[in-house]
């Protein structure tokens, strides 16, 4: 795999090597493990959710927990609220013959739905970091409701069902990479950084305790300090991780040091807690063929693209982004093949500000076109003029010759499934968008 492609969350691929390591765990400390993973009650007001499109797949969301309670505390004592560091969905085949694991920038730009607080309380709907819905959530320190909050974001915005979750925290990836000795590391050049607690020289080293955890959470002191470049490093480090677990974990000794770490740190949803469903998960990845196996994140620019003042952002990249969520619904394979194919098409995005958009009001209800109008240019796209049209149903998207992709790129940003058509009357270089009566007064974005 390419480097870009190689971007996988570490939470995953812990989760993983939990998996695998319980196969070997043996009876003799079954019981102790079974009892030091935790099972959350997720169903906290995640209301309508996505339909179920392929039964028999599973798609289980895995969050790299950045949680500063207890011994985490010193990676930032001010902060009360559950943090989550990695999100990523781990996709099995119905037939369980191929996975796809698909990771979300931290970073992206998505809308958060409203979702119970700690208090009871509930949010309001805004825009804002995916990663936000975990701590908003977990504002107490529940992490029921910070993965209910998450599943429902991540539904939403992608339109896939979630079947199962799974949390790791910071203590319980030390604790592995601890109980291996350390893992080697080969740094370029020196890393300084101080919100990791890292001091690392350049050159091949082992790392372990905070340094280990220090590096696969470096962001500003290496490369172009994106989120981007740190999910690759982690999956290096994950790399490493595996192999070393692989050659070493032979001992009893060795192997209840490594998983009593990891399950200490593990909380899934209540019907995946416990070593019987992780290790039945286990067996169905471990027969799963390596080529088989396809990390990818989710296709993306940088927000600034669409909203200059945005320098910190990403958002999701239409229609690559949209294809691969419903494959993934419809359990299709995204494989190596069909992953380059991907990535030569994102090569060179369709920005939403670069789309110039028309709104007329075909509802007979006046505002609506400034209502949606005003929803476009939040989410970047250059809206030309509003107007009115003759009343018309359903909504419908209406583009000239030569813009189809910048028609698609609108399609894939609103709420239904629409279909862009060419049209000869259509505005030279504008999509003309129609809303109807089906379309949703109070969508925003």
């Amino acid at each position: 795999m390419t480097r870009r492609g190689r971007v996988v969350a570490w939470a995953g691929a812990v989760l993983a090597a939990v998996l695998l390591g319980t196969t070997g765990a043996g009876a003799w400390v079954y019981q102790h493990l079974d009892a030091n993973i935790r099972g959350a009650d997720i169903d906290h007001g995640l209301g309508d959710r996505p339909a179920n499109l392929s039964p028999g797949s599973k798609n289980i969301l895995v969050v790299g927990s950045d949680s500063r309670a207890g011994a985490n505390a010193r990676y930032g004592k001010g902060l009360t609220s559950m943090q989550s560091d990695t999100l990523m969905v781990l996709h099995l085949s119905a037939d369980r013959h191929w996975a796809n694991a698909l990771s979300f920038p931290r970073d992206s730009w998505v809308r958060i739905p409203s979702c119970v607080r700690g208090d009871g309380s509930r949010s309001t709907p805004h825009h804002f970091k995916i990663n936000e819905a975990f701590s908003l959530g977990g504002d107490t320190g529940d992490i029921g409701k910070a993965a209910s909050c998450t599943i429902k974001t991540v539904e939403a915005a992608t339109g896939l069902h979630i079947d199962h979750f799974a949390s790791l925290d910071f203590q319980g990836f030390k604790g592995m990479v601890n109980a291996l000795g350390g893992i080697e590391v080969c740094p370029e050049h020196a890393l300084h950084d101080v919100k990791a607690h890292l001091n690392l020289q350049a050159g091949c080293q082992n790392v372990r305790d905070e340094q280990a955890l220090g590096y696969v959470r470096t962001r500003y002191s290496v490369g172009d300090g994106s989120d981007l470049g740190r999910i690759g490093r982690q999956q290096e480090f994950l790399k490493a991780l595996g192999t070393k677990a692989r050659s070493q974990l032979t001992s009893p000794g060795a192997l209840y040091g490594f998983l009593d770490s990891a399950t200490k740190s593990l909380t899934t949803d209540r019907d995946l807690a416990g070593i019987t469903p992780l290790y039945d998960l286990a067996a169905t990845l471990k027969d799963i063929p390596a080529d088989r196996l396809t990390f990818l994140t989710v296709p993306n620019y940088p927000r600034e693209a669409d909203v200059p003042t945005d320098r910190a952002n990403v958002v999701w990249q239409y229609p690559q982004a949209g294809d691969v969520f419903r494959d993934l619904a419809h359990d299709r394979e995204i494989d190596t093949a069909a992953k380059r194919k991907l990535t030569a098409s994102a090569a060179h995005p369709v920005t939403a500000a670069s789309v110039r958009i028309r709104v007329l009001n075909g509802t007979g209800t006046p505002g609506r076109a400034a209502t949606a109008a005003a929803a476009l240019r939040t989410l970047g796209f250059t809206v030309t003029t509003t107007g009115n049209a003759p009343t018309t149903d359903p909504t419908s998207i209406d583009h000239p010759s030569g813009l189809r992709d910048q028609a698609e790129v609108l399609a894939a940003r609103l709420p239904g499934d629409l279909t862009p058509r060419e049209a000869a009357e259509a505005v030279p270089g504008e999509v003309t968008l129609t809303v109807g009566p089906d379309f949703p007064a109070d969508w925003d974005g």
